[in-house]
């Protein structure tokens, strides 16, 4: 039976605060639900929604977290790791702006902060299997980030020893997950070491094609390098296992391109817009994932540089629910068909 995507949910990240109400899980959640959402991706290491120690802990407090979710009317899409998952390989250069993601006993201790990442993903693969999910959301980390563009040349085997070195991270990690049935979908993203499919393709060689190595589906970052969105769900769709529905413009001009000159957002020619205001080709993008069979949760991430993000998450709930494709159970020109049997197919091809 074909299955259709689930949604519309949203990712909590951009809107938790310290006031009301996305202050607390409970509250959030039913704020999310107000907005129309069915669906809620929790940031794993912001303690004022979830506690993921507990939750790789206790079975129950991850009941009681559900239940929190399911009495807002929502339910839980996936764990984000993004900030953790982030640490597990820092370059030095950015050792100092990345020990904000960690705690402050970490702090100017890169081989803490390290070790810190790697115990808190193994809570994260725990705590998805007591909250019943068999998917989350990460980033990958980056060592070869900073030599991104080939000047001054890079010595020969750079770039093998990064990602082999960020695969040896990552293996153990992987097979922890592959315990608990649960995958790690990576979001393709300019400051990770996996920032388009050439570079995922290097990373999973390095893995042994972990099967627990997968895609978070993100194509505003693929609008802004100028690659073939649609193209990448036609080459990578079975290494899609969730989706994060963002919105991108890139405008060029005599000035600017795709490295923006070091701009801030609202005046770089490549920016996020809310989902509907930039240039991604959504309508493409869910029959791409509806025509390879994707039923797991398209989610909202919101980031733009012009919109208030209350704006941008009233207007994304139905911005999602008008793009789910309802898979059909049946041929558009069944009323056409007729009867079938050996002797008749025979006879139409002349063989009779």
């Amino acid at each position: 039976m074909p299955k259709t995507m689930k949604g519309p949910a949203i990712f909590l990240a951009q809107f938790v605060g310290d006031e009301a109400p996305f202050n607390s899980l409970a509250s959030i959640a039913r704020w999310a639900s107000g907005h129309g959402y069915k669906g809620v991706q929790i940031p794993a290491w912001d303690e004022r929604l979830f506690d993921l120690k507990k939750a790789s802990e206790s079975k129950y407090y991850c009941d009681e977290v559900s239940g929190i979710c399911r009495e807002a009317g929502v339910e839980i899409t996936e764990l984000s790791t993004h900030l953790i998952g982030q640490l597990v390989a820092v370059h030095p250069a950015y050792d100092i702006p990345f020990d904000g993601f960690a705690p402050a006993s970490v702090h100017n201790n890169p081989k803490a902060r390290q070790e810190w990442s790697v115990e808190h993903m193994l809570y994260a693969a725990k705590a998805s299997r007591n909250l019943g999910l068999d998917v989350s959301v990460s980033f990958s980390g980056a060592l070869a980030f900073p030599y991104l563009y080939p000047w001054p040349q890079r010595p020969e085997g750079l770039i093998n020893e990064a990602f082999t070195e960020l695969a040896r991270r990552w293996k153990p990690i992987f097979d922890a997950y592959e315990d608990q049935g649960v995958d790690i979908a990576f979001e393709l993203h300019p400051g990770e070491d996996l920032f388009d499919g050439v570079t995922f393709e290097m990373f999973l060689d390095k893995v042994g094609d972990h099967r627990r190595c997968m895609i978070n589906y993100d194509p505003s970052h693929f609008l802004l390098q100028q690659l073939d969105y649609l193209a990448f769900i036609d080459i990578y769709h079975e290494r899609i296992s969730a989706f994060h529905v963002k919105d991108a413009e890139f405008n060029p001009d005599g000035r600017q391109g795709v490295y923006s000159g070091y701009q801030p957002w609202i005046k770089r020619a490549g920016r996020f817009r809310s989902p509907g205001d930039g240039q991604v080709d959504f309508s493409g993008i869910f029959s791409k994932l509806a025509q390879y069979g994707y039923d797991s949760w398209a989610v909202l991430e919101w980031e733009c540089a012009l919109k208030h993000p209350e704006q941008g998450a009233a207007e994304g709930a139905a911005f999602i629910d008008q793009h789910i494709i309802r898979i059909t159970e049946k041929v558009f020109d069944d009323f056409a068909a007729g009867t079938s049997d050996r002797s008749r197919l025979r006879k139409m091809l002349g063989i009779g």
